[in-house]
């Protein structure tokens, strides 16, 4: 890659955005080494997930130069492997997302490429619908899921709803370094591509057959009369983004009605005022939630982050709220779905779930008492979604029961090949409906559980490794845990070592790293796709949640010296 102070002077002399131009300037009057630096020593790299960064001017951020050369690299595959390609846009409610929509769109129309766009913000659940629903060559939605306000992403799907493979990730990219983002971009005007029909709006009758698809996937046994007898309460909070129409339209469909909503996190907002960090993972995010219910009493606080693809819980525990984890809303969510198909009659021995390689052992203890098949996968809800893609191309996509990925991300259908939140939003209200019929919230249902098989703790730890360097330093840890792995972990011996980048289990090749100690616990080392951190995945199963819990923060203190 050229010089950062050469890129920075091509920037300057062709970029025509006033707004990026005026902080290209900036930065080159400053002198400011670090921002000139940041802003340009790395191209943003296009994989399966697509691009993801902040906003701003140069190589390395989110902006409509960058986010042009993606989408030409893009509609180059689409002319070259489809014939009279088609492309489903959405957006969520991150900033700059309508610009870089209409962006897209008008370089696809200029490249003969047919855009169906999404007219309001919608959920990445919806993208991955209307791309299967309208039979599209493909799918875009710009978001940056759940990380801060400065951040937007491009996410690109495959005609199946999944995100584009591999193979597709790389014919895009091939295509993208070959194309200068100032020469070699071809577009339009998008109100001209609009009256072409090159870019077609997606109507409200597309939505409708989401929300009706979506509550097809109810498993609720339960009567009128008994729900009519102990209403569920809810507290939601959409997080300023998508969620606020599709969630509480889908609740109603399903008879969930006493809705109470965050006021401050109701209506979209990109700056995402109430916390920089929407992510319903943290308390942080979840605390205007939390305070709300300490008025209004609920059964239970969902949040949905911003492109409502996960989703996140609390309950009442004592005078405070607790948080469950992803791992376990995951277990909750199979062991009800397994309840109800049971008490249907259903024979559960043919059907299947999906998981991922980081996420609970418990999963294995529910396989075991209701007899489905377990599929475990890399992380990224892609490769959930091959898995149903795979059972739908082989005429058995019935087989499919639920997927999930630790990180709040989990789905019960095939209507769509994504972790879909709204999705998750009804089933968890009609599991918290259940489990209040019989005296239990969710956390105490969860209790239960660890009561019945066992205390699986879990923990992610993410380290971050930002700058220039930072992805020189995340390369060399992995390389040095490769080349020379510790012997133990928090006192306990590494009874093996598993390399994920040599196809274990048939997988595809992944960096990836599990340590696997005596005792039946382990840890996961994995740099992150979309972001310059490494995260620690930490699994541990103690007596009681105490001895759990301490063997959980033996082996982060451990696993934080590793990755230093």
């Amino acid at each position: 890659m050229a010089d950062v102070h050469e890129l920075l002077s091509v920037w300057i002399e062709n970029v025509k955005d006033e707004e990026l131009l005026a902080e290209l300037k900036a930065m080159k009057e400053a002198g400011d080494e670090e921002a000139i630096t940041d802003a340009f020593f790395q191209e943003l790299a296009f994989g399966t997930a697509g691009l993801r960064g902040t906003l701003g001017a140069g190589t390395n951020r989110m902006n409509i130069y960058t986010v042009g050369r993606a989408t030409q690299g893009f509609a180059d595959y689409l002319v070259k492997n489809f014939e009279n390609p088609t492309v489903a846009i959405a957006r969520d409610s991150r900033n700059n997302g309508e610009l870089f929509v209409k962006t897209t769109a008008a370089i696809l129309a200029a490249n003969g490429v047919t855009s169906y766009v999404y007219p309001k913000i919608s959920p990445v659940p919806t993208l991955s619908w209307a791309t299967r629903y309208l039979e599209c060559s493909g799918g875009i939605c710009m978001t940056a899921s759940h990380n801060p306000a400065a951040y937007n992403g491009y996410k690109a799907y495959g005609p199946d709803g999944c995100q584009i493979t591999s193979e597709a990730a790389d014919a895009i990219s091939a295509a993208m370094n070959a194309c200068d983002p100032f020469h070699d971009v071809k577009t339009m005007d998008f109100d001209e591509a609009v009256e072409q029909g090159l870019v077609k709006w997606i109507g409200d009758e597309v939505l409708d057959a989401y929300y009706d698809a979506v509550a097809d996937k109810s498993v609720n046994n339960l009567t009128d009369e008994q729900i009519a007898n102990a209403p569920l309460k809810l507290v939601y909070t959409p997080l300023n983004g998508t969620g606020l129409i599709p969630v509480t339209t889908v609740l109603n469909k399903v008879g969930v009605t006493d809705i109470t909503v965050v006021p401050e996190q109701r209506d979209p907002d990109g700056d995402f005022p109430t916390c920089p960090y929407p992510n319903p993972e943290i308390r942080e995010a979840m605390q205007k939630g939390i305070d709300l219910c300490q008025e209004v009493k609920p059964d239970l606080l969902l949040a949905t982050d911003p492109d409502a693809d996960r989703v996140g819980v609390a309950c009442a525990d004592g005078d405070d709220y607790t948080l469950l984890t992803g791992n376990e809303m995951g277990v909750l969510l199979l062991d009800y779905i397994c309840k109800m198909r049971a008490e249907r009659g259903e024979d559960l021995s043919n059907k299947v779930a999906v998981t991922t390689i980081v996420s609970s052992a418990m999963v294995d203890a529910l396989a075991e008492e209701y007899g489905f098949e377990l599929r475990r996968c890399l992380t990224g809800f892609k490769y959930i979604g091959d898995i149903i893609t795979g059972l739908s191309d082989a005429g058995e996509v019935d087989r499919f029961i639920f997927g999930f990925e630790e990180s709040y991300g989990y789905l019960s259908g095939d209507h769509v090949r994504d972790k879909d939140a709204v999705n998750a939003s009804m089933l968890i209200c009609q599991m918290a409906q259940y489990y209040k019929l019989q005296g239990k919230n969710l956390v105490q249902a969860m209790r239960a559980l660890y009561e019945k098989h066992g205390f699986y703790h879990n923990k992610t730890v993410s380290l971050s490794y930002p700058g220039a360097d930072g992805a020189a330093k995340m390369a060399g840890i992995m390389a040095g845990l490769r080349a020379e792995a510790p012997a133990e972990i928090a006192g306990a011996k590494v009874e093996a070592v598993v390399d994920y980048a040599t196809c274990v289990n048939g997988l595809p090749k992944a960096d990836v790293i599990e340590f696997d100690l005596e005792g039946g616990n382990k840890a996961i080392v994995r740099p992150s796709g979309t972001e310059p951190k490494i995260k620690l995945y930490i699994f541990a199963k103690g007596e009681d949640a105490a001895a759990a819990d301490a063997l959980i923060d033996a082996i982060e203190e451990d696993g934080r010296k590793l990755l230093s």
